[in-house]
């Protein structure tokens, strides 16, 4: 049988790495962050504290950091690799 799938850890991993991508841009502000690239910067916290996000609304924010969806979802796999 498949292992169980935690969808409110993975959702909180997704917020996670999307903070650190942020960070890794240099800013320091979600606030900063989401005014510079026209976001909604309610809806732009709530994505980093771990929101069920649309898939429109992570593929724009992986786009802001020149990231594919593939390699997104890879960086994650290796961070909960034991």
């Amino acid at each position: 049988m498949a292992e169980s799938f935690n969808q409110e850890k993975y959702l909180l991993e997704i917020g996670a790495e999307i903070k650190q991508l942020r960070l890794n841009a240099g800013f320091t502000s979600a606030e900063t962050f989401a005014n510079e690239y026209s976001l909604n910067r309610v809806q732009y916290w709530r994505v980093e504290k771990g929101a069920n996000i649309t898939l429109k609304t992570l593929l724009n924010i992986l786009q802001i950091h020149n990231i594919s969806p593939s390699n997104f979802f890879h960086q994650l796999d290796k961070k909960e690799t034991p």
